[in-house]
């Protein structure tokens, strides 16, 4: 995004890359349209508004203001709007420990969102579009988890990504996309970069990550959004941006909190395992 973003517009970035998606995907979409059924294809729809479309403005005009790395960890909000609005509207149960290990994340999160004192954040407004962003991540898993859980993931990813492609296509059109110098150096090589974010970080990775909420469930697939603000820092000190010992501790805080959210699903797998083990023997 940040290299897109440097000869391109937030919306033709966002627009582009969904765009790119649509078009990766759409294969599948001949193959595997049928197999979603009439009833379902509102949530397959929503599914790519909530899941893609929408965070991938919200996220563009962000990294307009904040650092890669502040964003990639303001991320990691993502598991506790899951538990959070799964509890509240898709009557997803919880134990007392994830609730604990979802307030101790809650207060990393909120201790990384002032590491740097109000005055010193990079734009405050910009941190509530990903804060944003991350509620319709929470929305879209556990929407996946309950309304399409027997449908293909194939025809999840690449409808979805098909409908909102041609939304992008839309926005590129009315906000001059096309009136661009498309042999501009800088602009091939913004566009070549944001291809390659749709192709990859949206295209193949929606289709890895319906598949995951299939089949490991809709905590666990939140969970593994705990790995980007990690890359993120990496990708933070590549670009040479200010990573404060703040932000780190606030992310320890919020791993601390995944952990708890997990323990008791974790020590379960270790007995069963162990369980499996003595049998064998």
């Amino acid at each position: 995004m940040k290299l897109g973003l440097e000869h391109l517009s937030s919306y033709h970035v966002a627009s582009i890359r969904i765009l790119v998606a649509g078009i990766t995907l759409l294969p599948f979409v001949f193959k595997h349209f049928k197999d979603i059924p009439k009833n379902k294809f509102i949530f397959v729809f929503l599914s790519g508004l909530f899941g893609n479309l929408i965070p991938a403005y919200l996220f563009c005009k962000a990294e307009m203001g904040v650092s890669s790395a502040l964003a990639g960890m303001l991320n990691s909000l993502t598991p506790i709007f899951t538990l959070i609005l799964g509890a509240a509207f898709f009557q997803t149960k919880t134990s007392r420990m994830q609730q604990l290990g979802v307030a101790i994340a809650f207060v990393g999160s909120l201790s990384l969102l002032f590491s740097r004192g109000v005055e010193g954040q990079q734009n405050i407004m910009d941190i509530l579009l990903i804060i944003l962003a991350t509620v319709f991540y929470g929305i879209n898993v556990n929407m996946v988890g309950r309304h399409l859980q027997g449908v293909n993931v194939y025809g999840i990813a690449s409808v979805s990504l098909l409908c909102s492609g041609l939304i992008a296509l839309m926005v590129l059109a009315f906000t001059g996309f096309f009136s661009l110098d498309f042999y501009d150096s800088g602009f091939l090589k913004s566009a070549g970069y944001t291809a390659l974010l749709g192709f990859v970080c949206t295209g193949v990775a929606t289709v890895l990550y319906y598949q995951l909420i299939k089949s490991a469930g809709v905590i666990f697939s939140a969970m593994v959004t705990y790995c980007i603000p990690i890359m993120a820092i990496v990708w933070g000190l590549f670009y040479n941006e200010d990573i404060t010992t703040p932000e780190v501790i606030s992310l320890f805080i919020i791993l601390i909190g995944v952990y708890t959210t997990n323990a008791e699903k974790i020590r379960n797998n270790y007995r069963e395992r162990k369980s499996k083990k003595a049998l064998a023997e």
